[in-house]
């Protein structure tokens, strides 16, 4: 009388399969750890008083924010208003820094930026910063705030009272290597 076996032959320990399992349970786990990996996880809530870094950019206790929805002029960048050039990447870190000095920051996290910077919507006093910055025609909107600008436009009020380039293009004209400017930008924010 044959014995049956409680699981298929290509599963006997020491036979065929078996000396599959020990690379599938490998693969198992190594697909589990890389699904970890890319899952960002979740971010800490943001609240609290801040410092401004640049017009665009804060630090709130220990993490780094980048708003978003708008693009502000870089610290040393400077703009043209009837012929005079003003530095409108200082005036934009000031207002920046003068809206923080209103009261508790209350951030919304979205992701994090190339550099590990904290990609957020935040507000004080209940007031958007971004709406904030761009309504004073310091900082240009990324379509977020398209009905700010056009009101800044309008009334030619920062920015839109003389010439500028775009904080983008200024950036690529000035790079010295992305991680160098916002190590500098960080550094400042230190100061």
């Amino acid at each position: 009388m044959r014995r049956s076996r409680p699981y298929p032959r290509a599963w006997t320990p020491g036979r065929g399969g078996g000396r599959w399992r020990p690379l599938g349970l490998f693969a198992l786990f190594a697909g589990a750890a890389l699904l970890v990996a890319l899952i960002e996880p979740p971010l800490p809530p943001l609240a609290g008083n801040a410092v401004a870094a640049d017009g665009d950019s804060l630090r709130l206790g220990s993490e780094r924010v980048r708003l978003l929805g708008i693009d502000a002029p870089e610290l040393d960048q400077t703009c043209d208003r009837d012929g005079v050039s003003w530095p409108c990447g200082g005036e934009a870190r000031d207002l920046l820094r003068d809206i923080l000095r209103r009261g508790p920051l209350a951030c919304t996290g979205a992701g994090r930026d190339q550099y590990g910077r904290i990609l957020a919507r935040c507000a004080a006093n209940g007031d958007d910063v971004g709406a904030q910055l761009v309504l004073a025609g310091l900082a240009i909107s990324a379509d977020d705030y398209a009905a700010e600008q056009n009101q800044a436009k309008a009334g030619q009020i920062g920015l839109w009272s003389g010439t500028f380039q775009p904080p983008a293009d200024w950036r690529r004209e000035h790079e010295t290597g992305a991680a160098g400017v916002d190590l500098l930008a960080w550094l400042r924010s230190l100061l």
